[in-house]
Formats: structure tokens, sequence, C-alpha cells
């Protein structure tokens, strides 16, 4: 996954408490989680610091330091995990597991961000960016990488 400078891994500028809650948060529910495609890809957490409003196609491709003609996608933060929180006839006790695992990030990301945005970045390896604003006025970002071929 491209990370870029303007994205803060550690999200480490001075925060109020509330962020750093919520950094720490999401952070440990996404501990050991990948998004399964072609190829398992874990979640990392970074802040965008100094934003009023979430960025657009262009910015996203500037702040990950991806290429100004890089193929961008904005889809609802429901449809990205829609294939991992629907049931399925065939799952064992570790998928059911995994399935909640994805329906209990989902809750946390509708509870406590808002303005969500979701962009795919890329075509086969396809880098996802899910943006949110906490409550305290932060930005943070969600990001994994999808292979699809």
């Amino acid at each position: 996954m491209s990370q870029a400078e303007n994205l803060d891994p550690q999200c480490s500028a001075s925060k109020p408490d509330e962020g750093k809650l919520a950094v720490e948060s999401l952070k440990a529910i996404v501990e050991g989680l990948t998004w399964m495609s072609e190829s398992d890809y874990p979640f990392e957490v970074s802040c965008l610091p100094d934003r009023l409003a979430p960025p657009n196609s262009e910015e996203i491709l500037q702040l990950t330091g991806h290429d100004a003609d890089a193929f961008v996608a904005e889809s609802s933060v429901e449809s990205f995990f829609a294939p991992a929180i629907q049931p399925q006839d065939w799952y064992e006790e570790a998928d059911k597991e995994r399935m909640q695992h994805f329906q209990t990030l989902l809750q946390w990301i509708e509870q406590h961000l808002s303005n969500i945005k979701v962009y795919r970045v890329g075509t086969i390896a396809i880098d996802v960016y899910i943006f949110g604003k906490t409550e305290s006025g932060d930005w943070l970002n969600l990001s994994t990488k999808v292979v699809e071929t």
C-alpha cells in the first residue's frame, strides 16, 4: 500500500483525548484482521491532520503517493464491507468469527466516524482508503489492499 508523508501512521499529532481513544480503539479492532481477496492484506490506521473536509479523488492520489492518472472509484462503506459481513451457508466456525469481526468493525466505523468516504485506487491490485471524521474533528484513515483479477 502506498503510504505518503501526509498520512500519519502513528497518529502522533497532539490530539484531544477523544481522538487518541478513537485511534487506539480502531487499531485494536483491526489488529490481526486481514481483507481476504486473492491475497490477504492487513488493515492500517493513519491520520490525516489539519483537514476540514474529506479529501476528494485528486487529493487522495496526492496524499497516498499514487500517479495523478491512477483510476479512483468511490463507494459506500456498506458496499465495501458487504462481502465480508454476509453470512454464507458454507461458513465454518472460523468464517463466522471472521464475519462477526468485520461486523464489529463496520459498526464501530458507523458509530464513531462521520462523513465516511471509501476510495479504491488502481485496478487489479487496488489500494482501499476509508476516511472518516471523529467526534473530536480528527480525520482517520483505514486502509488495505484488494487484489481482483
